[in-house]
């Protein structure tokens, strides 16, 4: 047999640890979270219109908040169906800001869809008193809220032959942050599987403004509310944590992939845990 000389020993080391370091680089420097490209757009508008027309529906019903998920939602419609068949409604409270409704109104006059304006707090204000909910106890309003604004959107989904689109993504998803037959609730739901930073990607693709897509989330719940605040950690550092949790990573793993404490990935996973009901259908006993 053969012996190897020294210096072909060495070189085939070296070959090995430029190999091992070039791959650690790959891994490091590769995204936690699939890069959308201008082809997942197409393939994801190209499945809403086909899902759509499978409805056999008039065309679909989106409630525009002034946040970048109804947005993205409302814009990817209007490239499957066309504007003509989108119809977005605009349903303020005590607690939505004036440059919402600005905001909504000029993406729906850019897009020409048909914009909706219906007030939802006298509904609110009677519910509240009926149910004892106060400005005490905003978590209950807002729950109030989220589920009139649904009854509005599936009176005119009735009404004009048409489906309600959710808005809802998979980040909000996965933790339950939504409200149960709130905004949870829909006939189709386009966000599903796109975490909310890659909504942000989705968003520039299609040209959604850049004041809607670096505007603080929040669902307009409460005065001064903002996602990442009630839910006690960012987007950015959440989404890496949900997709491998999704992938079933372990929390050791996640953590020594993405540098994120033990801590914050435990409450990110009973979140999702406690949370499940909220994506169940109906227990049957």
């Amino acid at each position: 047999m053969r012996v190897p000389e020294p210096q072909n020993i060495q070189q085939c080391s070296l070959r090995t640890v430029i190999f091992l370091v070039t791959c650690c680089i790959i891994i490091i420097m590769a995204p936690l979270l699939p890069e959308i490209t201008d082809d997942n757009v197409r393939d994801l508008t190209d499945k809403i219109r086909k899902a759509i027309a499978g409805t056999g529906c008039g065309g679909v019903v989106i409630g525009l908040s002034g946040g970048i998920d109804s947005a993205v939602v409302a814009k990817l419609c209007v490239n499957a169906i066309g504007a003509e068949k989108v119809m977005c409604v605009f349903m303020p409270s005590r607690v939505t800001s004036a440059e919402d409704y600005q905001i909504t109104l000029n993406l729906c006059k850019n897009w020409g869809t048909e914009y909706r304006i219906l007030d939802v707090q006298p509904a609110v204000d009677s519910l509240s008193a009926i149910l004892t909910a106060t400005t005490k106890t905003p978590l209950d309003r807002g729950n109030i809220i989220a589920r009139c604004r649904m009854i509005v959107l599936y009176n005119l989904a009735k009404k004009f032959s048409r489906i309600v689109m959710g808005t809802s993504n998979e980040s909000e998803m996965m933790i339950g942050y939504f409200t149960k037959f709130g905004d949870g609730a829909c006939d189709m739901s386009p966000l599903s599987g796109i975490y909310k930073t890659q909504v942000r990607q989705i968003a520039k693709i299609i040209g959604i403004p850049e004041k809607i897509i670096k505007k603080k989330p929040s669902a307009g719940l409460w005065e001064g509310q903002t996602d990442e605040e009630e839910i006690g950690i960012t987007y950015d550092t959440m989404d890496p944590v949900l997709h491998l949790m999704a992938s079933g990573r372990t929390d050791a793993e996640i953590s020594e992939i993405t540098g994120t404490s033990a801590g914050i990935i435990a409450s990110v996973r009973s979140k999702v845990k406690s949370t499940e009901h909220k994506r169940l259908p109906p227990i049957c006993p």
